[in-house]
């Protein structure tokens, strides 16, 4: 795994919690315990109330492909092996939405509204990375 070269995660106190979670096979995202509101990226207060009162909630790693790009062209080098490859918009069962790639999938297959589940990525010693694969 020490032979990673794409770009990887800026880890910092305010998402650390998701990218620990990642790593312990759990997808975690910010929820407010005054009104409710579940969001991503991490911010220090809800946006929809603004309190500073909340908990990481873990969630079912489901959700559906709201839109997608393929790339035909290395914009890093360490991608080109890569050539063409996806990156997709998901949005989660419980309203996050997360840009992430599809696997177990070729890009021409890849549809509007397919169900998707996580599959969690080890692509080095300290990061893992939330990528979807459709359900089975």
């Amino acid at each position: 795994m020490s032979n990673y070269t794409k770009p990887l995660p800026a880890i910092s106190t305010l998402n650390g919690p998701y990218w620990d979670g990642l790593k312990q096979r759990e997808l975690k995202m910010p929820s407010c315990n005054d009104c409710g509101k579940l969001w991503y990226p991490p911010a220090p207060f809800c946006p929809e109330c603004w309190s500073r009162n909340f908990t990481w909630r873990q969630l079912s790693g489901r959700g559906t492909v709201n839109s997608w790009v393929v790339f035909h062209q290395a914009y890093f080098s360490s991608y080109k092996d890569d050539v063409p490859y996806n990156v997709a918009e998901v949005e989660l069962e419980e309203g996050p939405r997360l840009l992430t790639n599809l696997v177990g999938i070729a890009n021409e297959d890849i549809v509007m509204g397919m169900a998707v589940e996580i599959v969690y990525d080890d692509v080095t010693d300290e990061v893992t990375l939330a990528k979807f694969r459709p359900v089975k």
